[in-house]
């Protein structure tokens, strides 16, 4: 669920796993056509327009459809307690979601606090274990880093790239901005090359990566299972 461009859907599938791709976004999906197209994956794939909101039983696959149903970095929605138990109604096997487990990807919290802005870190997963543990689950939780390194190509490139961390009552902190990035920026060795989105990689990066923290909570289904 919440597929995206298929960065999980097309490996899975290539390793020989049948894989329904559901996403709410056409243009994710007609992204993730073009690769089931370029590797040959038709008969592997079938992707959905499907959002967390939309009524499953009418629109969704069916319950016990699948071995495992999960949701990677996409839990984007209001309630948070029906999502997971639509994840749980589809599995037969195995459930899991991916979630941040301390500021938003958005922000680079090593360089927010250098600069004394303040960062709201998100307890989506804390709420999701909770919930998991009302509706009868027994999950398990696993917590990794993720590494990012935003290029640029100037210093002002920098800054207006930077600069959108600063929302949401840090807007008066772009000239200690300004000033980290002068400080901290170095030349990078893979310039040009191809960046985690497919862009080529700017003259310049910070020098600390910045590191994203996520929980992996996953669970056995509790409802109704397909003997």
């Amino acid at each position: 669920m919440g597929c995206g461009a298929g960065s999980i859907a097309i490996p899975l599938a290539q390793t020989g796993h049948p894989v329904i791709a559901a996403d709410f976004s056409p243009a994710m999906l007609g992204t993730l056509d073009a690769g089931i197209e370029y590797y040959g994956l038709e008969d592997r794939i079938t992707p959905l327009e499907l959002a967390w909101d939309d009524d499953w039983d009418l629109v969704g696959p069916v319950a016990k459809a699948v071995d495992v149903a999960f949701a990677s970095r996409s839990v984007t929605t209001t309630n948070l307690k029906g999502a997971l138990a639509k994840l749980d109604r589809t599995a037969r096997r195995r459930c899991a979601v991916t979630m941040v487990a301390n500021s938003s990807p958005r922000y680079d919290l090593h360089l927010m606090n250098a600069i004394g802005a303040s960062v709201t870190c998100s307890n989506g997963f804390v709420y999701a274990f909770n919930i998991l543990i009302q509706m009868g689950a027994l999950p398990q939780v696993t917590y990794f880093e993720s590494p990012r390194r935003d290029t640029f190509d100037s210093l002002e490139a920098g800054v207006a790239d930077f600069s959108r961390m600063l929302e949401h009552g840090n807007e008066d902190k772009i000239d200690r901005l300004r000033d980290y990035i002068a400080q901290h920026m170095i030349e990078n060795p893979h310039a040009g090359e191809p960046g985690s989105k497919g862009v080529p990689q700017g003259r310049y990066m910070l020098d600390h990566i910045r590191k994203v923290r996520w929980a992996f909570i996953a669970w056995e289904p509790i409802s109704e299972s397909r003997s």
